[in-house]
């Protein structure tokens, strides 16, 4: 065995070995693979093999055509065979909320240059003569569906990986992994150890014991999942063709053709986490007891829609593992907190996602970044809230809640309350309706009393949409305060931060005592970050950011820092507040503190340490609202008497709560976008108009400097805009197509009601001559077509006059 390789990836199954041959196509060949067993030995050999492209995801939906794809140029290159089918897919719906969300995808499918298209039910029933039209009310084709050989397509993977100069070593488990002085791992096996660069644990259902074994808990969870398949069934022998992968929602059922039967599997709602205390080492090509009577009831429903099935033998019973993340999504890259160590787990669909995860692990290690924005898949999406046990929460309620339909308004219930903040009882008891961002409570909007606090899931505007508006007007009009704990917070400080700094971010740094605002680049100059940056003294920053991303930001600093003379740390559980926004929020904040707030003493952009309501607290003078505001932070134990202070002060100044609705809407009507949706890695500093805040003449070379000075030269392909759209009882969400002159153009990031100016907005990415204010688009929602208009200039204040006064 190898004593030193660059890469070892452990896990043999279709994810390892797809990461395999993708580092080994991109010139990495001293990488190495090793199998405890034989290759497919955990949850690859049993899995039904069904290939398709839709995903909620759009990115994770590209990368799901490029695995199907994939798979013809690997039967090329090695001769193995992946047996695959493409008959392509049918998705039913039977009820209106059903159909709107097929809607959703085909429009999806339309800017990703899918086939993807409805068909009419009798022209379903032509590709799978088992359907009762009678029980649907539309049908969606996608025609690059079909299903694959899972023990031949792993072959190929690994066959693939050997042409390319890869090693595979089955029979070979993985002992221990050590970490070195140098930053690798000591991977220990009983034939051997090797000097492993980068480790990658791609160990499927054993992910969790090898994760143990570098001292990490993986928030994964094995789920028994059961399928079965029929005897000979005469509609499907006498068809003349292979019957479509069919998936019927409200049937929580997937069916394709096997031989002259069909394979029909089901997602039951009392569904059976296995192994949870952790996966028997002995395990293998083996299968579960199977419990048909979990199940009995979902095929009692495919029965009814499918007749043909009831009258059909089992021929065989398959009940097997494979595991589930949290939210259903891969947990992939690089570990925030431990060195050169890489995860590809809980990848569920890994016949579809395989390849894709492959191709971004491998651009990432090779190249530094992933080609496309893969934050859905990222494992630093995850922290320390992400336990074992609340993962085995959430892997099986997604689990069960697989074909469920799930709203964009909503939010789901297991795992909830993991992280609150000392502010959470009082402001349920003032009505609000709660969301979770990563893993923290924090108050979406406000319903007139507790009892009223429940919002309606829908694809159009819930009973939500008046509340909000009463708080954006409460915000405009007078003074309001919203939970600012869920913001994420950086402190770096020594005698080389700032040097260090200069480096990470591509706008000036400030002076003491005041913010910036900046983005983050990577090397080939996309966004990274959409930070605000303040310097509390010469040594001393704070950057504020997205709280989603902020073990992504955590990884990225620590990533780069310099041996000495910088200290990082993520202050964001130390430092909660409240902010408030208002045209009467500097009379509330005079009212709490002695120092001298007005504008000559603390100035538009200032940083201060100040004392609010008799509490210790850093003041920064500014607002996401639009309006005059002012943010304070202050350690989780001071939040619940700052609170106090503010609602005793402000009671005669109309203070009232906000969320994070009343937000969104307020900062669309500045043509303001936001980290995750509008600004994220698909996209550089110029298209997204954050180039405003770039330095392109400091001294300093910063990350992706190179980058974004070509990019200024030759001008952006695309720009980000802001649309007024004319719809009527709906609002844009995220992933609508755009389309000019009936050819779609781009697709919306973000979108909600602007309450303040009574439009509905959106925004979205558009080429660049489609940019200039008064461009007549049109937007798709949900299978209409409503005209849209370019706006420049915001709608509500467009000089920032009232932040400034």
């Amino acid at each position: 065995m190898e004593s030193h390789a660059k890469v070892v990836v452990i896990g043999g199954g279709v994810v390892g070995c797809s990461i395999l041959y993708h580092l080994a196509k991109l010139g990495w060949q001293d990488v190495v693979l090793l199998e405890r067993s034989e290759l497919t030995s955990g949850s690859s050999w049993h899995a039904a093999g069904v290939i398709h492209t839709i995903n909620s995801d759009p990115n994770i939906a590209r990368l799901q055509g490029y695995t199907i794809n994939l798979y013809k140029e690997l039967e090329e290159l090695t001769g193995q065979s992946c047996g695959i089918h493409r008959p392509g897919g049918i998705y039913l719906a039977s009820t209106p909320e059903r159909l709107d969300y097929l809607k959703q995808e085909r429009a999806k499918a339309r800017y990703m240059g899918l086939e993807t298209d409805f068909i009419s039910l009798e022209h379903a029933r032509e590709l799978n003569p088992l359907i009762d039209p009678s029980k649907y009310l539309g049908a969606l084709f996608e025609p690059m569906d079909g299903h694959v050989d899972p023990s031949g397509v792993t072959h190929a993977y690994a066959k693939g990986a050997r042409h390319y100069g890869a090693k595979v070593h089955r029979n070979t488990p993985v002992l221990e992994t050590n970490p070195r002085p140098d930053g690798g791992w000591d991977v220990v096996t009983p034939t051997g150890t090797i000097h492993a660069e980068i480790v990658v644990n791609a160990a499927g259902l054993w992910a969790r014991e090898v994760g143990r074994l570098a001292g990490i808990d993986l928030p994964v969870q094995p789920m028994e999942h059961h399928y079965l398949i029929t005897d000979m069934i005469p509609e499907v022998r006498d068809h003349g063709k292979e019957v479509a992968v069919t998936v019927d929602y409200e049937g929580n059922a997937y069916t394709r053709q096997e031989h002259d039967g069909l394979l029909l599997g089901t997602y039951e709602s009392n569904c059976v986490p296995w192994a949870v205390a952790g996966t028997p080492l002995d395990f293998g090509h083996e299968l579960l007891q199977d419990d048909l009577g979990r199940v009995t009831e979902r095929l009692e429903m495919a029965f009814d829609r499918m007749p043909a099935l009831a009258r059909a033998g089992v021929k065989k019973v398959i009940n097997g593992p494979f595991t589930f993340g949290p939210d259903g999504n891969p947990l992939i890259g690089p570990v925030p907190g431990l060195r050169n160590y890489w995860t590809a787990v809980g990848v569920m669909a890994g016949f579809c996602q395989g390849g894709g995860v492959g191709l971004c692990m491998a651009e990432w290690m090779v190249n530094g970044e992933p080609s496309i924005d893969i934050w859905g898949m990222d494992i630093a999406r995850f922290g320390e809230f992400a336990t074992r046990d609340w993962g085995t929460i959430k892997s099986a309620e997604n689990y069960s809640r697989r074909f469920i339909l799930t709203y964009p308004n909503e939010t789901l219930p297991a795992g909830r309350k993991q992280k609150t903040t000392a502010l959470y009882d009082r402001l349920v008891g003032k009505g609000a309706v709660m969301g979770v961002s990563y893993g923290l409570e924090h108050a979406l909007w406000f319903a007139r009393s507790p009892g009223e606090a429940v919002e309606t899931p829908t694809f159009r505007r819930s009973n939500a949409f008046d509340h909000v508006a009463e708080e954006v007007r409460a915000v405009r009009e007078a003074v309001g305060f919203i939970e600012i704990a869920n913001y994420s917070k950086h402190e770096v400080r020594g005698p080389g931060a700032g040097a260090f700094l200069d480096r990470m971010l591509a706008n000036r740094l400030p002076k003491p005592g005041r913010i910036a605002l900046t983005p983050m680049l990577t090397p080939k100059g996309k966004l990274y970050g959409d930070l605000t940056v303040a310097r509390l003294d010469e040594e001393t920053f704070y950057l504020f950011g997205s709280g989603v991303a902020q073990n992504m930001h955590r990884r990225w600093f620590e990533m780069h820092l310099p041996p000495e003379g910088v200290v990082y740390r993520n202050k964001t559980d130390e430092l909660h507040g409240i902010a408030i926004a208002g045209p009467r929020s500097r009379e509330l904040l005079a009212r709490l503190t002695r120092t001298d707030v007005t504008n000559s003493g603390l100035k538009f952009r200032d940083i201060r340490k100040m004392v609010v309501g008799n509490i210790p607290a850093t003041v920064v003078r500014v607002s996401f609202s639009g309006e005059l505001g002012y943010e304070f932070y202050c350690a989780p134990g001071y939040q619940l008497a700052l609170y106090e202070a503010l609602e005793r002060e402000g009671a005669d100044l109309g203070l009232r709560p906000y969320g994070g609705r009343a937000l969104m809407s307020m900062r669309l009507e500045k043509n303001w976008g936001v980290w995750t949706t509008d600004f994220r890695p698909d996209f550089t500093a110029a298209e997204s108009g954050l180039d405003a805040y770039v330095a392109f003449d400091k001294q300093a070379d910063f990350i992706g400097k190179a980058a974004a000075q070509a990019e200024r030269q030759q001008g952006p392909g695309k720009k980000l805009v802001t649309m007024v759209v004319k719809t009527e009882d709906l609002d844009c969400v995220a992933d609508e197509p755009i389309f000019h002159d009936s050819t779609c153009v781009g697709y919306v990031t973000s979108g909600s009601f602007g309450h303040t100016v009574g439009k509905s907005l959106a925004m979205g990415y558009v080429p660049a001559v489609l940019a200039a204010d008064g461009t007549k688009l049109q937007v798709e929602l949900l299978g209409h077509f409503y005209d849209a208009e370019v706006t420049a200039r915001a709608l509500y204040d467009p000089d920032g006059v009232k932040m400034r006064r």
